[in-house]
C-alpha cells in the first residue's frame, strides 16, 4: 500500500510540466483542451427534456489524451443510459484549469441550467504551489454559484505528492471535506483512486488516465453520483445501488 502512494505521488509530480494541466498558454494547450461535445443522447429520448448533468472541470473531465468518446463524462453518460437514468451530460472540461478559471467559467455552466454540476478543480492550483486560501475561496464561489440555482453538486476531491510539504498538503487536502461539511453536499473523496500509481492505466505522462483508466474514473463518479440521481424510468437493475 505503501509503495503504491508513493508510486501515486511521484506521478502527480509530473503533472506540474504537463501541457494538458500545468500551463494555459495557447502554445501549450491542444485542440482537446477546449470543452468536448456532449455524448449522443440514447435513442428516442429528447436531450432537450432531460436534466442536465455538467461536467465542470479540467484536463481529466475533458478527457486530455484520449480519443473522442472516452473522456468519463462520456463513459459516464453511456452509463446513465444503460442503467435506466436519463439525463444528459455536458463536458465542460477545459485543460490546464485553475479554481479561479473555474469560478471566471460559472457563466458557462450556469448556462446550460444544470440539475447536477460535478465540480473537479484543485490539482493545478496545488501542483503550482498557489495559496489554498484562494482556491478554498474560488470553489466555495462556485458551490456558492451553483447551489443558489438549485443544482446539487458533487466535488471531487484531489491530493499532492508528498513534497509539497506536509502542511501544504495538509491544508490542501482538507479544503474538499471542510467545504462538503459546510455547504452540504456529496463529495468524492479521490478522483483518481484505482487509477493513480498504476502504470497501466495511465498514460505516457504517468498522471492522465488511459480510456481503460477513465472507465475506473467513471466509475468512481458514479458510485458517489447515483445518490444524487432521479429515476425517471424502470430500469433492469430495479432500485439496487451501483456497487460495481
Amino acid at each position: 500500500m505503501m509503495a503504491m502512494r508513493v508510486r501515486l505521488f511521484l506521478t502527480l509530480a509530473a503533472l506540474a510540466a504537463l501541457p494538458g494541466c500545468g500551463n494555459r498558454t495557447p502554445a501549450s494547450i491542444d485542440s482537446k483542451s477546449t470543452p468536448a461535445t456532449a455524448p449522443s443522447p440514447a435513442a428516442g429520448v429528447n436531450p432537450d427534456n432531460r436534466p442536465v448533468i455538467a461536467a465542470f472541470g479540467d484536463s481529466l473531465t475533458a478527457g486530455f489524451g484520449l480519443e473522442p468518446g472516452q473522456s468519463y463524462p462520456d463513459f459516464l453518460q453511456r452509463d446513465l443510459d444503460r442503467e435506466g437514468y436519463h439525463y444528459r451530460v455536458v463536458n465542460l472540461g477545459v485543460s490546464g484549469d485553475t479554481t479561479t478559471d473555474g469560478v471566471e467559467r460559472l457563466p458557462t455552466v450556469l448556462a446550460v441550467r444544470p440539475t447536477i454540476v460535478i465540480v473537479e478543480f484543485g490539482a493545478n492550483d496545488g501542483l503550482r504551489g498557489q495559496p489554498v486560501t484562494a482556491m478554498r475561496q474560488n470553489l466555495t464561489t462556485i458551490v456558492e454559484s451553483i447551489q443558489k440555482t438549485g443544482a446539487s453538486v458533487l466535488l471531487a476531491g484531489m491530493t499532492l505528492p508528498r513534497n509539497y510539504g506536509p502542511e501544504y498538503i495538509d491544508s490542501f487536502e482538507h479544503v474538499y471535506p471542510e467545504l462538503a461539511k459546510k455547504y452540504k453536499f456529496q463529495r468524492l473523496p479521490f478522483l483518481l483512486d484505482g487509477v493513480g500509481g498504476h502504470p497501466d492505466l495511465t498514460q505516457p505522462d504517468g498522471l492522465h488516465p488511459t480510456a481503460q483508466g477513465t472507465e475506473i474514473v467513471e466509475h468512481n463518479v458514479m458510485k458517489y453520483l447515483v445518490p444524487l440521481l432521479r429515476r425517471e424510468t424502470s430500469a433492469k437493475v430495479g432500485n439496487q445501488p451501483y456497487l460495481n
